[in-house]
């Protein structure tokens, strides 16, 4: 009997980083994970006012695209202090191909003080089709605090900003291991694994 082959889904990004961190997490359930710049596929605008609405937005346009199944994610900083900012509009808040300097300038520039509490948010969706009505879904959650002095040349974004209270470091001094072990998306991965490992009634294979 032939070994079953891997089934090939769409992931609606074009950041090969997140698509090896998908595959790892993954690994169990012999899925081909394409990027959609692969496919020639253009990038969903970003309408929604949630993370959860930009995810499936993202995943029924990759999956419409290309015919096959996709997966998708939004994701970002959400800080209590500024009502939620920047939340969806993380990668650009200070405006369109903001540098991650202008970005973290511009909250630490609203903040009212620091250390602020905040979290990064994780919203991961996977679509059997465009239209699929029962979506699953995967939200994780890191919270932290942002402090005023950058620590750490790791990572992206406000990563040098987001302190790990219990750690005593920032997002940007951990490793690349730790930090997948600990963040919003590498807890998003994992949970999303579990969940399509339960609906496709798939063993998940452990290291």
């Amino acid at each position: 009997m032939s070994e079953r082959s891997p089934r090939r889904v769409v992931v609606a990004t074009g950041n090969p980083g997140k698509v090896k961190e998908l595959g790892a997490a993954l690994a169990g359930l012999r899925f081909e994970l394409l990027t959609q710049g692969e496919l020639g596929i253009e990038a969903a605008p970003e309408t929604s006012c949630t993370f959860l609405e930009n995810a499936l937005g993202k995943a029924r346009h990759a999956a419409r695209e290309s015919g096959l199944p996709a997966i998708a994610d939004d994701s970002g900083l959400v800080v209590p202090a500024l009502g939620g900012a920047p939340g969806i509009h993380s990668a650009r808040y200070a405006g369109t191909n903001a540098s991650d300097a202008a970005n973290n300038a511009k909250l630490l520039g609203e903040l009212p003080s620091t250390p602020s509490p905040a979290h990064f948010t994780c919203c991961l969706v996977y679509l059997q089709s465009p239209r699929d009505p029962a979506p699953i879904i995967a939200t994780a959650r890191w919270h932290g605090l942002i402090i005023d002095s950058p620590r750490g040349t790791n990572g992206f974004g406000y990563d040098p900003h987001f302190l790990v209270p219990t750690l005593g470091k920032t997002a940007g001094q951990l490793a690349v291991d730790e930090k997948n072990r600990l963040s919003h998306r590498g807890k998003a991965c994992r949970m999303l694994a579990e969940l399509m490992a339960d609906d496709c009634d798939i063993p998940i294979s452990r290291p």
